[in-house]
């Protein structure tokens, strides 16, 4: 194992407060992604810290050059202009591809070969014979339902080796048996409670919920699992400002953080901004884009309003 894994309480944080906000290049921002970057900027100017921009645009298909462009206009049409050069991940394939080749040394990861359909013909078959619903992780999705024992390393290998397309996928149950063996404490994290640099909680890890996750996919050498973990490190991230719906996902960024031997942030999970039937806003929902409300006459101030802040002082 690394010698350099350490536990989340082990680490030390860098004195300067730094926070991100990293959205997907893949559309256009709404008052939801307004409210986290608001949310972020804030908290790095009540801390006299630094805040930066990351473009999580992995997904080279979806991901488009005017989304990104349009994405720093919105930023700046609301004030919020990032303290450091923006990260592009698409500019850190390498370092995503060394991450899991440390895994892979460590024997915690495997390629699966098994499509989306034959995964979901799986699942129907699974619930069908026990009657039951197939076992799901906190989004819902159901868990892989071909374990790595499915199939032995050396057809695996072999697969592999013949240009059979597959997915990386994190063995779970060893992974949690390899943070075991390296000792240093319970897999946690620290919530920040009401404010992000609020008190804290001690937050127990439950990555198992999560099955075998993917950390990289037959078109992308990546997944936002992954990606989310390195690039964090890499940009000295001390507190993870983010929407409650990436509560639960946290648990397989710590496992993760310690597997790899990086430093654990402070994490704090805001409310999410819903629409009128209760669902969070979203891009494929269609939900109303900043330019939208821009090109209908809104300004800054009324964004602030509907979504109950104050305007952000400047530096």
């Amino acid at each position: 194992m690394p010698s350099s894994a350490m536990s989340s309480t082990a680490m030390s944080h860098p004195a300067r407060f730094t926070c991100r906000f990293a959205p997907s290049p893949n559309g256009r921002l709404h008052l939801g992604h307004a409210f986290s970057a608001l949310v972020n900027v804030e908290a790095a100017r009540r801390m006299g810290g630094t805040f930066l921009l990351r473009l999580e645009d992995i997904d080279t298909t979806r991901c488009r050059p005017e989304y990104a462009r349009g994405i720093l206009d919105d930023l700046s049409w609301l004030g919020v202009v990032p303290d450091g050069p923006v990260r592009r991940q698409s500019d850190h394939f390498a370092d995503y591809a060394a991450a899991i080749a440390r895994l892979e040394a460590l024997g915690l990861v495997y390629p699966a070969f098994e499509s989306r359909s034959e995964i979901a013909g799986a699942v129907i078959g699974q619930e069908s014979a026990t009657g039951r619903p197939a076992p799901r992780d906190p989004d819902g999705a159901p868990l892989n339902p071909f374990p790595r024992a499915a199939m032995s390393d050396a057809a695996r290998a072999a697969l592999r080796d013949q240009g059979a397309p597959f997915v990386v996928r994190l063995d779970m149950a060893a992974s949690i048996a390899a943070v075991s063996d390296m000792g240093g404490g319970p897999l946690t994290w620290e919530e920040a409670q009401g404010v992000p640099e609020g008190p804290r909680k001690t937050v127990e890890a439950d990555a198992a919920r999560w099955g075998d996750v993917v950390l990289a996919r037959k078109d992308v050498p990546t997944s936002y699992h992954l990606s989310v973990v390195v690039d964090d490190a890499a940009q000295g991230i001390t507190h993870v400002i983010r929407g409650m719906d990436l509560y639960h996902a946290t648990s397989v960024h710590v496992l993760l953080q310690r597997l790899l031997g990086l430093p654990t942030p402070i994490y704090h999970h805001h409310r999410l901004i819903l629409d009128d039937s209760g669902y969070k806003l979203s891009k494929s929902n269609s939900a109303t884009s900043l330019a939208a409300l821009r090109a209908a006459g809104a300004t800054p101030q009324d964004v602030l309003r509907r979504l109950s802040l104050q305007p952000t002082p400047s530096t």
